[in-house]
C-alpha cells in the first residue's frame, strides 16, 4: 500500500509495527505521496491531498463533533429511540465502524459493543483515538474493536442483540462539502481498494442470523427493503428497523 508512515525517533518501534500491519514502510522525511500517515506525540493522522489541498483526519473523541455528542447523549432522541426502550445492557455488532461516532454514544449509554471495520487505516485511526481517551472514557472497556469482513466476523457474535449499519452515503458533491472527513474516509477506502458495499452489507446481513437490525439511511433515500417493520426519522437522517 503507497500509505507510508512519517514518524520521529522516539515513535520508530509503534511506527514500524503500523507500517508491517499495513505492509508499508516508515519515513522521517515527509514521503513524495499523495497520501500517509503520520505518528506524533499529538496521535496518528491521515494526510492526503485533496480538491481543497492536504487535509489531515484525526479522531478525537474528547473535543470536535464527538466530544460534543458524547457531553449531551440525552439529545440522542432519535439513536435511544432505535435501540429501543430497555433496562437491560445490550451487546451491539457495530458493522460498519468508521469514525466510531454513534458506538461511543452506545457504548456512553452503558452498553456492550462490538465494532468492526474493513478499512486499516480507519481501524488504526480509531484504535489510537481509543487508547488516547481510554482514561477519560472509562465506558470505553466494554468496546471490542475489530479489524475485517464484518459479515465474516459477526458469525462469531451472531447472538449480538442487534445490529446496527451506517453504511456511507451516496458520495455527491454537497456531501464532500459539508464533511471534509468523509471525504477522506473515501480516500482511505479508494487507497486500500475496499469495494464500497453499500447496499450489500445490509443484505448480507439480513440473511444472517439476528434479532434486530437498524440501518441508517439519509431522510430521503429509498428503501432498501420493503419488509421494514418501522422507521425513527429525525431532520436529516432516519434508522430503518428490521426484526
Amino acid at each position: 500500500m503507497d500509505c507510508p508512515v512519517l514518524t520521529s525517533d522516539e515513535k520508530l518501534p509503534e511506527a514500524h509495527k503500523i507500517s508491517r500491519f499495513l505492509h508499508s514502510y516508515v519515513t522521517q522525511d515527509i514521503p513524495n505521496t499523495d497520501n500517509y500517515l503520520l505518528l506524533s506525540n499529538d496521535g496518528l493522522s491521515f494526510n492526503s491531498n485533496t480538491k481543497d489541498g492536504r487535509r489531515e483526519l484525526r479522531i478525537d473523541f474528547l473535543k470536535g463533533a464527538i466530544g460534543w455528542r458524547l457531553r449531551r447523549p440525552e439529545h440522542e432522541k432519535q439513536l435511544k429511540k432505535a435501540i429501543g426502550k430497555t433496562t437491560e445492557r445490550l451487546t451491539i455488532f457495530d458493522g460498519t465502524a468508521g469514525m466510531l461516532a454513534d458506538s461511543m454514544i452506545f457504548l456512553s449509554l452503558g452498553h456492550k459493543v462490538i465494532a468492526c471495520e474493513q478499512s486499516k487505516i480507519i481501524f488504526l485511526l480509531i484504535r489510537d483515538a481509543c487508547k488516547r481517551s481510554e482514561e477519560a472514557l472509562p465506558f470505553l472497556k466494554n468496546l471490542k474493536l475489530v479489524h475485517g469482513n464484518s459479515a465474516e466476523i459477526y458469525k462469531s457474535y451472531n447472538k449480538s442483540d442487534l445490529i446496527y449499519l451506517d453504511p456511507l452515503y451516496p458520495d455527491s458533491s454537497k456531501s464532500s462539502k459539508r464533511s471534509g472527513d468523509i471525504e477522506l474516509l473515501r480516500k482511505a477506502i479508494d487507497l486500500e481498494s475496499i469495494k464500497d458495499m453499500g447496499d450489500e452489507i445490509f443484505h448480507e446481513f439480513r440473511t444472517s442470523e439476528h434479532k434486530k437490525i437498524i440501518l441508517k439511511r439519509p431522510i430521503k433515500a429509498p428503501l432498501i427493503c420493503n419488509k421494514i417493520n418501522y422507521q425513527i426519522k429525525g431532520k436529516s437522517t432516519r434508522f430503518d428497523i428490521y426484526i
